[in-house]
């Protein structure tokens, strides 16, 4: 047995079934995946809208406050809200909590042993895609027509 002088050592060698000495690999970083991959955009993009979408949760504390607030606070908010640059956001924010959610599902389709295989793992990218996309549009026409 060699003696480990460094304690980062122990945790990357291992033993294989046969009873052989392997070297484990470091945990991978951000080098080693390839962005134009399917499967590493989206896992990234689903952490990258979990931490948007708690953010813009703040948005909902603001209009929570201000309608608590009074007439002049909410009226603000809403003015914000009905702006340009409001209604981008909100749309940004609608189509994150879609997209976080849908992607999210997929995940816990893989938590139940499935859909590890390559075709399936790129069919449920797809679909979380297309259906951000369709629901984000079916949100805002919904929206839309109602408000109307």
């Amino acid at each position: 047995m060699s003696k480990i002088t460094d304690t980062r050592e122990a945790l990357m060698v291992g033993r294989r079934s046969d009873g052989s000495l392997v070297r484990r690999p470091l945990s991978p970083h951000l080098q080693v995946y390839d962005m134009m991959q399917v499967t590493s955009a989206l896992s990234i993009t689903h952490r990258i809208t979990g931490t948007v979408w708690s953010v813009g949760m703040v948005f909902l504390v603001w209009w929570l406050v201000a309608a608590a607030a009074g007439e002049a606070s909410f009226n603000g908010v809403q003015w914000f809200f009905g702006s340009f640059f409001g209604a981008i956001g909100l749309m940004a924010l609608t189509a994150v909590a879609w997209f976080h959610t849908l992607a999210g599902l997929r995940h816990l389709y893989w938590d139940s042993g499935r859909g590890y295989d390559l075709p399936t793992t790129y069919l449920t990218g797809r679909a979380v895609l297309i259906g951000t996309a369709a629901l984000t549009a079916l949100t805002w026409l919904v929206m839309l027509i109602s408000w109307i």
